[in-house]
């Protein structure tokens, strides 16, 4: 094991001076050019005998009432999954849960969509994640929720820290229609970080913000990372949790964005409102163990619902220091 990467030429290790070259290893398609200017020559960073043979996506035909959360992680495109008994990378687990980890009953508070609504796309393969904290539905889809209000699971548990304190606008402690996808992921060797695209939307803009009672939507990381809140990684430059209170909300009649991506949604253009695509990044150690939450939860009440997208999840594997940060997606799809 020249490069101390943990495999050896006989473990499948095809190129023992580089430690980001290993069967551990994410193919790496780079199309950009380094710090000299030039792009790297092609390589076979997963030592399967074939150079820039990147995974295709996994989640074509996936229904909308999958309750299956492996076709869950598949819909925001974690494709590779593997075991505690072998050294690739991938998912080791997915579970869909209430708030504070316990499993989830089956109910339509979890949607597998091939775009939301006519003018909001996938931003990875086939399908998306919604959440709901009534029902992850369209108007026109079983078990659509006609009003502003669908309780699922009723009064939760949030995990420890939780929900997350928002200084101008302190939320209640009490939680309701909790609901969540956690996956355990081992990361490829030669990751140093990754990242995900999200969407919110809730009923409670504009009369209720900066209220106790605003739903939140939290990527909960174990173990947590330097710069979460908690383990938290998502939330704006003032450390504003993802509610109706985020910077970010921008998806409204008179917003900056306007209100075409609420058009078909059940969310009205007219009285509604939601963020735009926003991409969260977060560091990761080669071969390192995490567990994501990806959690929506009504804070004080359970009316006025809300949804949380969840798409194009990607591990970076192209070298430098990733911090955790939460910015709005550039030219998403």
């Amino acid at each position: 094991d020249g490069d101390g990467d943990g495999f050896t030429p006989a473990a499948g290790d095809c190129n023992d001076a580089d430690a980001n070259v290993n069967p551990g290893a994410i193919e790496v398609e780079v199309t950009e050019p380094d710090a000299s200017g030039q792009i790297p020559a092609p390589a076979d960073e997963d030592c399967d005998g074939v150079i820039d043979n990147v995974a295709p996506p996994c989640d074509d035909g996936l229904s909308l009432e999958d309750f299956d959360p492996a076709n869950g992680a598949r819909a925001i495109d974690l494709c590779a999954f593997a075991s505690r008994d072998d050294r690739r990378w991938g998912v080791l687990s997915a579970r869909y849960v209430r708030g504070d980890g316990s499993p989830a009953a089956r109910s339509p508070a979890v949607g597998l969509f091939d775009g939301f609504g006519p003018n909001v796309r996938v931003q990875g393969g086939a399908r998306l994640l919604a959440l709901s904290t009534g029902r992850a539905r369209l108007p026109d889809h079983p078990n659509a929720c006609w009003s502003e209000s669908c309780s699922s699971y009723g009064p939760g548990a949030a995990p420890p820290g939780f929900p997350q304190d928002n200084p101008d606008c302190p939320p209640s402690d009490f939680i309701n229609d909790d609901i969540g996808l956690e996956v355990v992921l081992r990361a490829p060797q030669n990751a140093t970080g990754y990242e995900f695209l999200f969407k919110f939307y809730t009923y409670e803009y504009p009369e209720w913000v900066c209220e106790d009672f605003n739903d939140q939507f939290v990527a909960l990381a174990t173990p947590a990372p330097p710069g979460s809140y908690n383990g938290n990684l998502s939330f704006d430059g003032e450390g504003r949790p993802v509610s109706v209170n985020i910077a970010f909300f921008d998806v409204c009649d008179g917003c900056p964005l306007g209100s075409s991506e609420l058009v078909g949604t059940g969310f009205s253009p007219r009285r509604d409102g939601g963020t735009r695509w926003l991409k969260t990044r977060a560091p990761v150690r080669g071969g390192e163990e995490i567990s994501l939450r990806f959690i929506l939860f009504d804070t004080g009440d359970n009316r006025f619902d809300s949804t949380a997208l969840i798409d194009g999840f990607r591990w970076i594997a192209t070298g430098g220091t990733v911090s955790v940060e939460t910015t709005p997606a550039v030219d998403p799809r």
